[in-house]
């Protein structure tokens, strides 16, 4: 696995994801229709004028093909800490890659970024990106009720964080270190 700015010419690679009706569901991405490719096309271009998020491809490293992307955004100099969010394309999940790009990320922003917090939230119809987040070390801290409204019916998101000083005793492998996540 291999994390790397992401750039206008990983959009191809990327439209599955956005094309993909679960992956808006699980993300809560309301969409107007058809993704439009020339808006983003636009949006990736701007990735690397902004300063305040850091926006990575997810690529397979034996292949070299993209499956994804991560971000850790919402940056808060002043607290030191950040948002995260990971989307993978259609096929990429349940083969453990989505836990390694979140571990690569978050070791990222801890050790070389110097973050004491990031932070995430979770529907709770994404069963399966909780149990991500908590194998990498995030913890729960509450809960965001009645936070999306889909489809008629309002669904909860949870709010999960890691701090550097858990990062560092576990470096995302709480249950190596004799740590479970609640």
């Amino acid at each position: 696995m291999l994390l790397r700015p992401v750039t206008v010419d990983d959009v191809p690679a990327l439209m599955p994801m956005f094309r993909d009706a679960e992956a808006s569901r699980l993300t809560g991405s309301h969409d107007d229709g058809e993704p439009d490719e020339a808006r983003i096309r636009t949006w990736y271009e701007t990735r690397r004028d902004q300063d305040d998020r850091l926006d990575l491809a997810v690529v397979e490293r034996t292949v070299g093909n993209v499956i994804g992307e991560t971000v850790l955004n919402e940056w808060d100099p002043g607290n030191e800490s950040c948002s995260f969010r990971i989307c993978l394309v259609p096929g990429a999940y349940g083969h453990g890659l989505g836990t390694e790009a979140t571990r690569l990320i978050v070791g990222y922003g801890f050790e070389k970024l110097g973050l004491h917090r990031i932070s995430l939230e979770v529907y709770a119809f994404n069963p399966r990106a909780r149990r991500v987040y908590e194998k990498v070390g995030f913890v729960a801290e509450g809960v965001l009720r009645d936070a999306l409204l889909w489809e008629g019916k309002r669904v909860d998101a949870a709010v999960m964080s890691i701090l550097a000083p858990e990062w560092f005793q576990h470096r995302g492998r709480p249950e190596v270190a004799g740590h479970t996540s609640v």
